[in-house]
């Protein structure tokens, strides 16, 4: 009981973290292109988005570091155990995080705030731009904390602890070179969103109209080309891991047997107890393409996987909960799609949003 507790609250605080990370991470990176153009043409126009969007980005950004705060509490007192035995290794990008990263970030959305008028242009949008790449710079290290998660590299066991060897193996780590990028598109991608959704609904009350015309705009560009990134990198970030990660990929696809070749499976009844499918709806070979860009091509089943790791580290249960995993997977899968249509329908509303 006391285990599922500590997961229920560290969901909780992690998944309402998250709301407000990939915002401020997209967020700031279009504020400093506003402000950019303020600088470069003079148009007071670009001074007042800055100033509206950047706003609600600091609100954002403040809830990101309140939630973080007590989610880096969680890591001592929910998995202590956890700490223990890898706080030498997962504590190395964390601390760098906060004493490089985020010191960065906090002092100079300071001057930022505060420099307005102060400063001159070129000095203050220096300081926005710093914020954007610390913000990022920050995400940079989590990520590497995650990874080693994911893929533990550079390390070796000594007195029943894990104790860091290899620093480069650490920040090198493969699964981090698709995690970043991964979460880079996808914070643009919610940072873009956010000020379409704002602007239509500003636009649909008819409340400053050319101001929000405008914002409608820079985030409709940046909103299709965060889509297709997140879609294209997410695809290769799928088959790194069906290579280093198998069981979790087959179990987000509720693929039970090995086959080559595979196919994708739209809807299923899931049967964790007998570890079978029912009344499936596929696509031919589609599995198998994803997985390796080709309609030919083995992809290893949950029950073979599971045999495996029976054999490597002896009896138990290895396969984690597949209908959450499948229909988590689905639901993520089809607002993907849905976002890049409404990505592709806010472009061609682009061109047209001078007409109205």
């Amino acid at each position: 009981m006391e285990i599922l507790l500590a997961r229920i609250q560290f969901a909780a605080t992690s998944t309402y973290h998250f709301f407000f990370v990939p915002l401020t991470l997209g967020l700031v990176l279009l504020v400093a292109i506003i402000q950019t153009r303020y600088v470069q043409t003079g148009d007071e126009k670009f001074k007042k988005m800055t100033k509206f969007w950047g706003n609600l980005f600091l609100i954002n950004f403040a809830m990101g570091v309140v939630t973080g705060i007590v989610q880096e509490f969680q890591f001592g007192m929910n998995w202590s155990g956890y700490s223990r035995y890898v706080g030498d290794i997962f504590g190395a990008p964390l601390a760098v995080e906060a004493l490089l990263a985020f010191f960065i970030e906090s002092t100079f959305i300071g001057i930022w705030v505060f420099g307005w008028e102060r400063l001159g242009k070129k000095a203050h949008l220096t300081c926005i731009w710093l914020v954007a790449i610390a913000s990022n710079l920050s995400a940079v290290w989590i990520l590497i904390a995650n990874s080693f998660m994911q893929n533990p590299l550079g390390y070796e066991i000594a007195n029943g602890r894990a104790q860091m060897i290899d620093f480069p193996a650490l920040i090198t780590n493969p699964h981090f070179l698709y995690q970043f990028p991964h979460v880079f598109s996808a914070g643009l991608c919610t940072g873009a969103f956010f000020i379409m959704g704002v602007s239509a609904w500003h636009l649909f009350k008819g409340s400053d109209i050319d101001f929000f015309k405008t914002s409608f705009k820079y985030g409709a560009t940046a909103g299709f080309i965060a889509v297709i990134l997140v879609v294209g990198i997410g695809h290769f970030q799928g088959q790194h891991l069906v290579q280093e990660q198998p069981m979790k990929m087959a179990a987000a696809e509720a693929h039970w047997e090995t086959a080559d070749p595979a196919d994708f499976v739209i809807f299923a009844g899931i049967d964790e107890k007998n570890r079978a499918n029912s009344a499936e709806i596929k696509i031919p070979g589609l599995l198998s393409f994803m997985s390796y860009n080709s309609f030919t091509g083995e992809v290893k089943g949950l029950n073979d996987l599971q045999a495996e790791m029976e054999a490597r580290h002896g009896p138990g249960n290895y396969t984690p909960p597949v209908a959450v995993n499948f229909w988590s997977f689905r639901v993520m899968v089809g607002a993907g799609l849905l976002m890049l249509l409404l990505a592709l329908l806010a472009l061609i509303f682009r061109g047209n949003i001078d007409k109205r």
